[in-house]
């Protein structure tokens, strides 16, 4: 009996252990048994990523050869620890923590132990590489921008973290991905897809060829190729235009929602994202608390949008029959309301009906005209929220839902906005500040550029967007579907024809450019900050919108320039500036140009963190830029020129 039992245990044992073979050979999956064998090495063969071109076939960026060294921890040995970081230009203290970093993730699998080596670096490393046993070098692509401008448009690729790698299994540590602008939105379309080689190795953990001949290898796929809807001679224009000054610039082309310009300043050149010294450049960028570069103030700023605000509120008006274009509302220098005073620039006395309140921003004429909104029917509870429908038709106070990796909401309020504030009674004269786009109202610079594009349209408007084309795609109905506001076609022709006098005799009169119809509005926004807890008055925004030609237009455009003192002055200028260039792709109005080369904002900028409280009417002089500054931004400004023809 015991001579059986240990007879059947043997050949239980013998079958089980065919058994596990047979299943591991035959059904266990394929993949599996690959990625667990230890003499088979897992080799990732990074593909190249997409080129982007702008709208006109210019390449912005390219690729280079780029060469990672890679470490397996589990089959590093014994080594020259100083010899190794010597080579590789790190001390012994990055070593360890990159090492122990490496194999805390895996200590089977690969990770990048040094990213993006020099071409020369590289050949001094590669003959020495058999000494130092786990590890390997891998080339990849690395960025090539073929531009120094659109940083804040393009983007920049680094290295994944762990949030990403649990997020998305695509992902292992070292691997790059797009970290902003176009770069991050469409990371799946220009990454394309890993291929992967399986090295066979030997007892001595030697490389001896391809797993089964290459049999089970997979070749990488290249990402598709872009084209963005971005002008790259106008973006440099603008971002020259910007040179000392903080701001926004946001060009819409309004026949297909095509983003021409997206300017962000102060901003910085895109190449010093790339290779070994970005870590060091993003650090100094991210912690620039007062300049801001990385913080894109065309998409993510958010300010109070002044006097254009007021041709929303007409056009409200008009589409709810509270005014016609031809009621005049007599402005006796302000508008007096619950013992409060709103003051405006109009002469006492002047009478102005629709076209002439737009053409001399009369604060009268709009306090009045959004009174009679929000009372139509008696209860401007009710009002408010007739209002606010109106305006977020206009992609207002939402996401617009584009393909932009950042943004910010705004803000058009309603009744349960203020709710929390008036719980009960609800009066027009308690947010007449809304008449005149300041109070609770805030809009981003893609926000207005966009209500332009909509009024240029005469009621509609494409989803602002930055791809033109994909290789092989064609683009979302999001982006080629029209969208309505609520406001009818024929209220728009009265507000246009008052945005074209603000260009012929109104406020912007001295900024027209000849053979273009230009409709636009200036505005001069309030700027409180805190300083040492105190609310302190620096000198108001400069904004303007516009678009041009009047009829068939083919560009909108909203200009911010913080601490620019009034419209006209910084950002209407901008304005036409960037319009002309568009349209004619040469300036005529020089004189507009000289001046905005020569003026600068720094100084102003400087004031608030003096610690030295001021108000806004102590700036009495504007800077002038020195020589040496004046002559580089003609240097540029010839290079654009030079590019451009």
């Amino acid at each position: 009996m015991r001579k059986f039992l240990l007879f059947a245990s043997i050949i239980l044992a013998g079958i089980i252990f065919i058994s596990r073979l047979f299943y591991l050979q035959i059904y266990s999956p394929r993949s599996q048994s690959i990625y667990d064998d230890n003499a088979i090495r897992k080799v990732w063969d990074y593909p190249k990523r997409g080129f982007v071109y702008d709208r006109n076939g210019s390449l912005l960026v390219s690729n280079q050869p780029s060469y990672d060294v890679m470490v397996i921890p589990r089959e590093v040995e014994p080594l020259d620890t100083l010899e190794f970081c010597k080579l590789l230009k790190i001390n012994k203290k990055e070593f360890l923590k990159t090492f122990n970093k490496a194999k805390s993730y895996s200590p089977r699998l690969p990770s990048v132990f040094v990213p993006q080596l020099s071409k020369s670096d590289y050949a001094v490393l590669q003959e020495k590489m058999r000494k130092f046993k786990g590890f390997y070098i891998q080339k990849r692509s690395l960025r090539h921008y073929e531009t120094t401008i659109g940083a804040n448009v393009l983007g920049d690729i680094g290295e994944v973290n762990n949030a990403i790698i649990n997020r998305d299994d695509y992902y292992q540590m070292g691997d790059l991905i797009g970290k902003q602008g176009v770069e991050a939105s469409y990371e799946k379309t220009l990454r394309g897809v890993k291929g992967l080689k399986f090295i066979q190795k030997d007892r001595f953990n030697r490389n001896i060829g391809p797993y089964k001949d290459g049999a089970l290898d997979r070749a990488p796929e290249q990402g598709k190729d872009i084209k963005i809807t971005i002008d790259a001679d106008l973006q440099a224009y603008g971002e020259l235009l910007m040179q000392n000054k903080r701001g926004g610039i946001i060009a819409i082309e309004p026949a297909s929602g095509e983003i021409l310009a997206m300017i962000s300043a102060p901003t910085y050149d895109p190449n010093i994202l790339v290779g070994r010294s970005r870590s060091k450049n993003f650090t100094k960028l991210y912690n620039d608390s007062i300049a801001k570069p990385l913080f894109n103030r065309s998409l993510q700023g958010v300010y109070e949008p002044g006097s254009p605000f007021k041709l929303m509120n007409a056009l409200i008006a008009l589409q709810e029959k509270v005014i016609t274009p031809n009621e005049t509302v007599t402005c006796y220098a302000g508008y007096k309301y619950g013992g409060r005073f709103m003051k405006c620039h109009c002469h006492s006395g002047t009478r102005n009906d629709l076209v002439g309140g737009i053409q001399r921003s009369c604060n009268a004429y709009f306090a009045s005209t959004y009174r009679k909104i929000l009372d139509k029917n008696g209860n401007a509870s009710d009002g408010i929220d007739t209002w606010s429908k109106h305006a977020k038709s206009f992609g207002l106070g939402d996401f617009l839902h584009n393909d932009l990796y950042v943004g910010q909401k705004g803000r058009i309020p309603d009744r349960a906005y203020y709710k929390h504030i008036y719980p009960n009674t609800f009066y027009s004269t308690y947010t007449i500040s809304n008449a005149i786009g300041q109070g609770e109202v805030a809009t981003t610079p893609i926000q207005l550029a966009n209500m332009a594009a909509a009024i240029a349209n005469r009621g509609f408007y494409y989803t602002p967007h930055i791809i033109k084309n994909i290789e092989n795609e064609t683009l979302p109905e999001q982006f080629t579907k029209p969208k309505y506001t609520s406001i009818d076609q024929e209220n728009f022709e009265p507000v246009i024809e008052g945005m074209y006098q603000v260009y012929k005799q109104g406020t912007a009169a001295s900024l027209q450019v000849k053979d273009i119809d230009i409709c636009g509005k200036t505005g001069t926004v309030e700027n409180f900050v805190k300083i040492d807890s105190v609310r302190t008055q620096l000198t108001d925004h400069s904004i303007f919108l516009a678009f041009a030609p009047k009829d068939n237009p083919k560009i909108a455009i909203a200009v911010f320039v913080e601490n620019g003192y009034w419209g006209s002055r910084f950002a209407g200028r901008i304005a036409s500036l960037m319009i002309e260039k568009h349209i004619k792709k040469e300036i005529t109005r020089t004189d507009l140009e000289e001046w905005i080369l020569q003026h600068s904002l720094e100084k102003e900028y400087a004031k608030p963190y003096s610690g030295k409280p001021f108000g806004i009417n102590q700036q009495t002089t504007l800077e002038v830029v020195d020589n040496k500054e004046y002559n580089r931004l003609k240097t540029k400004l010839n290079d654009i020129n030079n590019t451009a023809n």
